[in-house]
């Protein structure tokens, strides 16, 4: 069975980035918020914190964890980076691929996605073109997130500012990588938000200060939940 195939769709993958609000004991908290709001709405929440609260949080909650970065590196003598391996270990099932704050070149993506392809370790590689989406789509990873930088932490969600983006990467992808899931973030921040996302074809969203930020967190996770639920 593709990995692919045992992603719940559609998905809402929050990134806690490094936020206060997401570190520590409060991102224990915040997962647990997510873990609840999943089991009440039916809907798939994963949760990606801090490399050091990986494990603290898969240990403790059923929802998937992914990590927010690994590097394209063997075990060994590579002081400082962070191996796919143990961020498997620690329990994650999956981690950020690329992410806008954690550029990479495309040589150290195609790596880690058929490294982490190989420990079966899920992907999700962040891309801010339709034309780079597909590049990525290419290479074989479990999903795409398509992310204009440039609207990330803005409030003004890519699925209404720029919906082509989103219906080109859908298309392009999914005539070069159908088993590619595609998602979406940049400025996701309310249900309304999710909706259009739904709507212009992708699979989920990938969002962030909306949730993690919120001062209610999980009225702001259930807000969105409860219309990726409506589609």
């Amino acid at each position: 069975m593709p990995r692919s195939s045992k992603i719940g769709t559609p998905l809402v993958l929050v990134n806690f980035k490094t936020y206060l609000e997401g570190t520590g004991a409060n991102a224990l908290r915040l997962a647990k918020i997510a873990e609840g709001v999943s089991s009440e709405t039916g809907i798939s929440i994963a949760v990606a914190p801090q490399l050091t609260d990986i494990r603290m949080i898969a240990d403790q909650v059923e929802i998937p964890v992914y990590a927010q970065h690994v590097d394209a590196v063997d075990a060994g003598a590579f002081t400082g980076h962070i191996l796919a391996e143990a961020v498997k270990d620690a329990g994650a099932t999956g981690t950020l691929v690329n992410h806008s704050e954690r550029r990479l070149k495309l040589s150290e993506i195609d790596d880690i996605v058929r490294r982490t392809g190989s420990i079966g370790l899920l992907s999700v590689v962040c891309t801010n073109t339709a034309a780079v989406s597909a590049a990525s789509a290419a290479l074989g990873p479990d999903m795409v997130a398509i992310e204009p930088p440039e609207l990330i932490g803005t409030g003004i969600a890519v699925s209404k500012a720029r919906p082509e983006i989103v219906t080109d990467t859908v298309s392009l992808i999914k005539k070069i990588a159908p088993q590619v899931i595609v998602l979406c973030g940049a400025g996701i921040t309310v249900g309304e938000d999710v909706k259009a996302a739904l709507k212009l074809g992708t699979e989920g969203v990938l969002l962030a200060s909306g949730v993690v930020r919120a001062k209610d967190q999980r009225k702001a996770l259930m807000d969105i939940a409860t219309a990726a639920a409506e589609k």
